[in-house]
């Protein structure tokens, strides 16, 4: 990697923060902008901040991701979605430096039986998935030469919104919990996406696409059950928790039934295995359980 700073957009989400977080442990200086600085809602203020500026890479882990209000703000949901990464693309093209854009699982509709591979067509159930969808399109248009794409799903961590802690929250609240047990995923720890994202920026690449989740799968009931076994041995108050349909539990969005990510590819390419979706949310647990 060059001289030049990384520039990460959404450090002060899951991904980006612990990108930014290993990057800066490794050595490499990064900018990180706040949302007074670089508006991704905003295409005027994404380049007025692009211009003029070089980069060595640039790591787009920032996203719209209220699944459910994006159904009645499709507007903000595109506008950072779909609108700048293609812009922030279009800026790494033309620098001629490496832009990896993450993206979803949520661009497919879960009717496949297996698990979903790099070259599956999407077909996203709601606005959230279709202006990924639409973001991974700009990208590939912008930078065809220089573009990544990493699809993740159901990303993990100690801090901040996630399955993980509403999980913890609600279980000290309430005796009793329902969880669906019909939409089936792979749990992703964002330490362990970040380090794979670092990894591809690092190493020679072809423009292209790829998944990257912790190994194996579960439901959001499996996966539920596991939090609480953790928290149980750890002497915390946990629920009795309930398997549910996802009929049981309407929400504004669909979500797929199946989220599995095939990742053959990144393994094939990279070399790059993440642990298993156990093992990952065990790490994020070991810290939040001490707390």
């Amino acid at each position: 990697m060059s001289d030049l700073p990384l520039l990460i957009t959404g450090a002060n989400g899951q991904v980006g923060g612990a990108a930014a977080r290993l990057a800066r442990a490794r050595g490499i200086a990064c900018e990180t902008p706040s949302r007074a600085e670089l508006d991704l809602a905003d295409a005027a203020s994404v380049h007025s901040y692009m211009d003029g500026t070089r980069w060595s890479g640039i790591l787009n882990c920032a996203a719209y991701t209220a699944v459910d209000r994006a159904e009645s703000e499709p507007e903000p949901a595109h506008a950072v979605n779909a609108v700048a990464p293609g812009i922030l693309a279009d800026h790494a093209a033309r620098q001629d430096c490496p832009i990896i854009h993450v993206s979803t699982d949520y661009v497919f509709d879960g009717a496949k039986a297996e698990p979903y591979v790099e070259t599956d067509p999407v077909a996203p159930l709601g606005v959230y998935g279709a202006s990924k969808a639409a973001g991974e399109d700009a990208v590939r248009a912008a930078a065809p030469a220089t573009h990544v794409i990493v699809r993740t799903a159901w990303v993990l961590s100690a801090g901040g919104a996630n399955f993980l802690n509403t999980m913890l929250r609600l279980g000290a609240e309430r005796d009793q919990l329902g969880v669906v047990a019909d939409q089936h995923g792979c749990p992703t720890n964002a330490d362990d996406l970040a380090d794979a994202l670092l990894a591809i920026l690092a190493r020679d690449r072809a423009p292209g696409t790829w998944h990257a989740v912790n190994g194996g799968e579960t439901t959001w009931h499996g996966l539920a059950c596991h939090i609480f076994d953790c928290a149980a041995a750890a002497g915390l108050k946990v629920p009795e928790v309930r398997a549910i349909a996802t009929v049981d539990y309407p929400t504004p969005a669909r979500r797929p039934a199946n989220s599995r990510l095939a990742t053959g590819k990144l393994h094939d390419d990279f070399g790059l295995t993440l642990r298993p979706w156990q093992d990952a949310v065990d790490a994020i647990l070991a810290g939040r359980l001490a707390r």
